[in-house]
């Protein structure tokens, strides 16, 4: 985790443009580094990092003597670096996950490049010998990039758009920032006087692909056909493969532990990788949640089945609140559920930064998208539907949940490992016939709990334990965090300003005075920056209004069974 900032052909003082770049520094507190392009005197890249590997050698841009004219700011970890530069015998000059870009490059070029990496990542890559420009992101967005780019060819890109927003162009004075999309990447041509011009725009990679890297990873051989003996048996491969490789770092690994199903099976996956690559130290969880949490009791009862060195954080309704304004702040978003979720998320991440020395922190993100977790699935009228609605989750994750995660942890300097999304678990869950995803007997995510029945992983309760929503299984069942936070904001949002929300807000107008509240904020720190968001997230199938899982009928049915 790292935060990574460039500009191309521009016209005002570098010196003040560079200010921008300062707005990002929480994503690397190890160090800092701002550094002209040789012959281009309005371009330069800046990096923030967060040294988790090659402590000694790993400042960017990175530039090697094989390459003179390649520089590479990049954010992310490459997980199959070390058996693509065994492969093809690269001459390695650092540790440093992200040089293999540059041998693959060299190799095969930009497109072969983007659908070898295994693992995730944002980067941009300057060919000054070919004069291209090369922006791409992973297929999740997993890590965060945003970019400006004015019709004249001024060029500008950022980890988050916070150090975009301020920059001045002479042409623009409002300058147009929006989000990279995931599994993409783009060519530009570098013109000499350091601006540039878009050539061609790729999808590199879809969820439901099997990624080109897979030819050379190291994962036993995966048994054909869909009996459920032998699918089981593939994705207990994959997922043990998938923690596997992301074991990679210098840093303490620590992981996030909500005690629901894809956080547990994370923890006791990397609890058991961890003893097996006879690492020293103990595996520190982390628990958030208010008295009488049900969260903070299910952690407790799979740290102690697993054995790691549990920490429980208790955090009251008046704290939550106080932090909103820092939490939209970092999130750049006023999405209401996600806003929701990322108070618990931020307060836990400042609490593993101010406590402990782990750095590196694993979570079950992407798996309610992957594996149809919602409540609202077991409405879904066909299989089909179902398939359809977890691929436009999975395509949108980079706009809410992988969004939250990133950036409530990146806020405190900590970098976050999502195995639920490793690209070869994924694409092979995705292959699997439509009806063997959908809930069965009232019960979503059946066929990952059945995956795993036999395991001994974790306590069979917690396996079979039904979905709830992180915001609302932090604070007891008779009061949730959705009603803490409505019941606050009834009396800082007005009648009037209610009823003339449309006008003040054309763009998504908040329907409700919790959502108008979030947008206020949003709106101060982030004046006429609405479009980040396409759409509020909101469940499917249902006539709900509201995000929160605690509103939809199956999940009152089951509170009273």
């Amino acid at each position: 985790m790292c935060g990574i900032w460039a500009l191309f052909g521009s016209d005002d003082c570098l010196s003040v443009q560079c200010l921008s770049a300062m707005k990002i520094a929480h994503r690397g507190p190890d160090a800092f580094r701002f550094e002209n392009v040789n012959g281009y005197t309005n371009c330069c890249f800046g990096f923030h990092r967060l040294a988790v590997v090659d402590q000694l050698f790993g400042m960017q841009p990175i530039r090697v003597k094989k390459y003179p004219y390649l520089w590479l700011c990049y954010n992310g970890e490459i997980y199959n670096h070390k058996k693509l530069q065994h492969h093809f015998e690269f001459e390695y000059q650092t540790k440093v996950d992200g040089e293999i870009i540059l041998h693959l490059y060299d190799k095969g070029g930009i497109e072969q490049t983007v659908c070898m990496l295994d693992g995730v990542f944002a980067f941009i890559l300057l060919d000054t010998a070919n004069k291209k420009v090369f922006l791409g992101r992973d297929t999740y967005g997993v890590r965060p990039l945003f970019k400006a780019m004015t019709e004249d060819g001024f060029l500008a890109v950022c980890s988050e758009a916070k150090g975009l927003v301020n920059l001045k162009h002479s042409m623009t004075p409002f300058l147009k920032v929006e989000p990279f999309l995931p599994g993409h990447y783009e060519v530009l041509d570098l013109k000499p006087n350091g601006k540039v011009a878009s050539v061609e725009m790729v999808k590199h990679h879809h969820c439901r692909d099997e990624p080109l890297h897979a030819l050379y990873d190291g994962v036993e051989k995966l048994f054909p056909g869909f009996e459920i003996e032998t699918v089981k048996s593939n994705l207990r491969i994959l997922f043990d493969n998938a923690v596997k490789k992301r074991l990679m770092t210098d840093r303490r690994i620590g992981c996030l532990l909500s005690g629901g199903l894809d956080s547990s099976l994370v923890a006791a996956t990397l609890l058991k990788q961890l003893k097996e690559a006879q690492v020293q130290y103990p595996l520190q969880t982390f628990a958030i949640g208010m008295e009488d949490s049900p969260d903070l009791l299910a952690a407790r009862k799979v740290a102690n089945h697993i054995g790691s060195e549990h920490h429980e954080v208790l955090f009251n309704s008046e704290e939550g609140i106080q932090v909103l304004d820092e939490v939209i702040f970092s999130l750049e978003t006023y999405d209401i559920t996600t806003v929701r979720a990322s108070v618990g998320m931020y307060l836990i991440s400042k609490y593993i930064r101010k406590n402990t020395d782990s750095v590196v922190i694993f979570s079950g993100e992407g798996s309610d998208e992957l594996t149809q977790g919602y409540i609202y699935f077991h409405k879904a009228p066909s299989p089909e539907k179902a398939e359809e609605e977890s691929e436009r989750l999975l395509r949108e994750l980079y706009l809410f949940d992988v969004l939250r995660a990133d950036r409530t942890t990146a806020a405190h300097g900590l970098e976050l490992r999502v195995p639920f999304l490793d690209h070869r678990f994924s694409s092979y869950y995705l292959s699997l016939p439509p009806d063997m995803r959908v809930p069965k007997n009232g019960i979503e995510k059946h066929l990952l709990r059945e995956t795993f029945e036999d395991s001994n992983l974790i306590p069979k309760e917690i396996l079979w334990r039904p979905k709830e929503a992180f915001s609302d299984g932090i604070t007891s069942v008779k009061n949730s965090w959705f009603r803490i936070l409505q019941d606050y904001i009834e009396h800082q949002v007005d009648d009037a300003a209610m009823a003339s929300a449309a006008q003040k807000f054309p763009i998504n107008t908040p329907k409700t005075k919790e959502g108008y509240y979030y947008r206020q904020i949003f709106e101060n720190h982030y004046p006429g920056r609405a479009d980040w968001l396409p759409h509020y997230w909101m469940p499917r199938w249902t006539n709900a209004t509201d995000p929160s899982a605690r509103t939809l009928t199956h999940y009152k049915a089951a509170a009273k069974a």
